[in-house]
């Protein structure tokens, strides 16, 4: 007969959890930011807070229906797990971000109106170029001269452009075909004192659109030429999609005369980013609707071998050349000077929206922890007595088996730890005290598992089997059980995580996430171990295992059924 499921190569079990162990240490400490322990939440570490304040094109007052949808999309932007413990709350006309951490740059981020538009590019200068007169049929420096109808044009520098999703690079910024404009014309008129912060607001951005929006090719050329890339923009994310533009790049190192948008961010399906192997570079991937898709297609049709350019909140992060077209299937990839951080929030920005108004932010100020680190010690403090205490009851009741259970509990605590940090990392999980507390009442159970598994061996012994057939066939009935109510208890997790908000979304992910390792402790590292225990001569003593007395009853209960059966 061969051996029953769960009781066959122990080692192995016991071998792959410590596989498992060993990559969650390898990547905590062989990638990422090499950091050893998990980020702490607001309460625990303190945040950075800053207020954003609404700007309406008109000047007037936001409306609370706007103001609402923009707090639900910074919320989605930057706690789209609901672990990242930051806060967004409306306060009366403005919205306030506090973030873990003393990061103000991100929660500044945060406030990026997130308004993409793709727009053909009519023509482009080098910002350090602007204003210099070339000489008559002279080819600006680093120009790519136009190129002959039906053939390809040479490659500036190399670099690739837009071509099939396939084809590997997209979306590099290569060096364009250039005009350069004398630096005359129309300049942003000087701030009026006479005004109030939001009245000087609204006149920048009406006189940025009468210069910048023009449809006049004279006065798109002057503002070409005045255009300072290194000044705040009073135009960002109000630009009007249905007029040409002259924008900057993101790195301020280009200058361009764009066409009126063709395709609007809305129309995208989602967003995500990731490395380019083959060039080496971050990219965003993007896939839009059925209409965007059709758009996308007729726009790269319709532009081949010329520059369509990516255009976010006023800035062009791309504008590549279409190397083939017409692209099918609605997918593509933006590139640009992107890290890996910077490719994630742009995908994490157009993943959930554009927000409905543009914000002025504020400086950023700290925010001392509610709780601190004595409370976090406190929490842990109180964890480990709760934890000794239940040891020390195993220890009682079971015996050396309760060191069976205090060594799976390690298992699984150094596993925890591990994930702890590793999403930290990855979804920007932040551990305050609610999740602290689902970790502790999560290991908790994993102790029930053990005690459920336990008394099935009992009863097995019970029936008149020795420690070595009981411990197999106790696991057998216990695992049931163990999934049973562990399933239970993910489902508990599971629906309070979808319901809940703030603190408590934190405390059931961290319950959620402990049930599931109670099943890989109890399956890989408990069960292995105990049937290990059935099979030394040692661990079958009843002095050491502590069934002594169940051994007692069941050679009692058989005596009397021998005499039951001679009567």
């Amino acid at each position: 007969m061969p051996p029953s499921q769960g009781s066959a190569h122990p080692l192995r079990l016991l071998g792959v959890y410590a596989a498992l162990l060993a990559v969650i240490y390898a990547l905590v400490f062989f990638t990422g930011d090499k950091s050893s322990t998990p980020r702490l939440g607001i309460d625990l570490q303190g945040g950075t807070r800053v207020t954003l304040t609404a700007r309406t094109p008109d000047g007037g007052k936001p409306n609370q229906d706007s103001l609402k949808k923009a707090q639900d999309i910074i919320e989605n932007r930057v706690n789209g797990l609901g672990v990242a413990g930051s806060e967004v709350i409306i306060d009366g006309d403005n919205l306030v971000i506090t973030v873990p951490g003393d990061d103000g740059q991100q929660a500044r981020a945060l406030a990026t109106t997130a308004k993409l538009y793709i727009r053909p590019v009519l023509n482009a200068v080098p910002a350090a170029q602007r204003g210099q007169q070339p000489a008559p049929g002279a080819t600006p420096p680093g120009a790519v001269p136009p190129a002959p109808p039906g053939d390809a044009p040479p490659a500036a520098n190399g670099a690739p452009s837009v071509g099939a999703p396939a084809s590997g690079g997209e979306t590099v910024d290569p060096a364009p075909q250039q005009r350069v404009f004398p630096a005359q014309g129309p300049t942003q008129p000087p701030a009026d004192p006479n005004l109030t912060p939001q009245e000087q607001a609204t006149k920048d951005i009406q006189d940025a659109k009468t210069i910048r929006q023009s449809a006049d090719p004279t006065i798109q050329q002057a503002a070409m030429a005045t255009l300072d890339c290194n000044k705040p923009d009073p135009l960002q994310g109000n630009d009007d999609p249905n007029l040409p533009l002259v924008a900057c790049s993101t790195d301020g190192q280009e200058i361009l005369l764009l066409d009126k948008s063709r395709i609007d961010g809305q129309e995208i399906k989602s967003a995500s980013s990731g490395l380019n192997t083959q060039q080496a570079r971050h990219e965003v991937y993007l896939e839009f609707k059925s209409g965007g898709s059709d758009a996308w297609a007729q726009l790269t049709g319709e532009y081949v071998y010329k520059r369509v350019a990516f255009v976010l909140d006023t800035k062009v992060v791309s504008a590549p050349t279409v190397q083939q077209g017409p692209q099918q299937g609605g997918r593509t990839q933006i590139s640009g000077n992107f890290t890996a951080a910077s490719a994630k929030e742009l995908a994490n920005t157009l993943k959930y929206g554009s927000l409905p108004l543009s914000f002025q932010t504020s400086e950023a100020e700290t925010v001392s922890a509610t709780l601190g680190l004595s409370s976090l010690k406190a929490g842990l403090l109180a964890g480990a007595v709760g934890l000794a205490v239940v040891l020390l009851y195993c220890l009682a009741y079971y015996r050396m088996l309760g060191f069976v259970t205090g060594f799976s509990l390690v298992a699984s605590g150094l596993a925890v730890y591990g994930i702890m940090v590793l999403l930290g990392r990855w979804i920007g999980f932040t551990l305050d005290l609610a999740g602290i507390a689902g970790l502790i009442i999560g290991i908790g159970m994993t102790a029930d598992s053990f005690v459920v598994f336990f008394e099935r061996i009992k009863d097995e012994m019970r029936e008149g089997r020795s420690f070595r057939s009981a411990a197999p066939r106790g696991w057998q009935r216990a695992r049931r059980t163990i999934l049973s109510g562990n399933a239970v208890s993910f489902i508990a997790a599971a629906v309070l995580y979808i319901l809940a908000v703030g603190q408590v979304k934190g405390f059931a992910f961290t319950l959620g996430l402990t049930t599931i390792l109670d099943v890989v402790v109890v399956f890989l590292v408990t069960s292995p171990l105990v049937l290990l225990a059935s099979r030394t001569n040692y661990w079958a003593k009843p002095s050491v295992n502590g069934l002594g007395a169940i051994q007692q009853v069941a050679r009692e209960r058989k005596a009397a059924e021998a005499a039951l059966g001679k009567a």
